[in-house]
């Protein structure tokens, strides 16, 4: 039994829902994927914030009509689809996606669509060898934490240098005296 038209409507307006909330969309073959396998796959992504979803390219041709966001997206719409919708982190979702592939074999990545602009393979890659957000917030905080630590040493270099600057002054004009009186 096909699905109904209210059914059409509520499956493209979810998809719209969820393309306004990613950053991201990844267009895979899945075919020859098991219930299993998709299952598994999801719940790789899904700490991710990433959801995958199983449907019609028609519906999500209608469901991305009129977003140029998401337009360049209508090119990798072709055989059986399944679109990862990346909400958050996309490295660390290419990096599940990716190792999901390795297990299975079963996948081909088409491409992906970001900020409007249509992604391939190669791209896609690169996106996924960048660090995550916790490893970029990690590095920033160390960065951070250096600069305060160096403010910190050199602030309290300044009562040790200009305390040993005045005890030069103090040995040289004690230095001086002593000559004077020599002579």
């Amino acid at each position: 039994m096909g699905r109904t038209l209210e059914d059409k409507k509520e499956i493209v307006a979810d998809l719209k829902e969820t393309l306004s909330e990613s950053t991201l969309a990844l267009v895979i073959d899945y075919q020859g994927l098991t219930v299993a396998q998709i299952t598994d796959l999801r719940r790789r992504l899904r700490p991710t914030g990433t959801v995958c979803k199983v449907t019609k390219n028609t519906l999500m041709g209608i469901a991305i009509d009129g977003d140029e966001n998401w337009q360049p997206l209508s090119e990798l719409l072709n055989g059986a689809s399944a679109f990862l919708l990346v909400k958050e982190d996309f490295s660390s979702a290419i990096k599940a996606y990716q190792e999901f592939q390795k297990v299975t074999k079963k996948t081909e990545l088409r491409g992906g669509v970001m900020e409007g602009r249509l992604l391939k393979e190669l791209d896609v890659k690169a996106l996924g060898d960048l660090p995550s957000k916790e490893q970029l917030i990690a590095q920033i905080a160390g960065a951070i934490n250096a600069v305060a630590t160096q403010l910190a040493v050199g602030i309290n270099e300044v009562p040790g240098s200009l305390a040993r600057a005045l005890q030069a002054r103090v040995d040289k004009e004690q230095g001086d005296s002593t000559e004077s009186a020599a002579e």
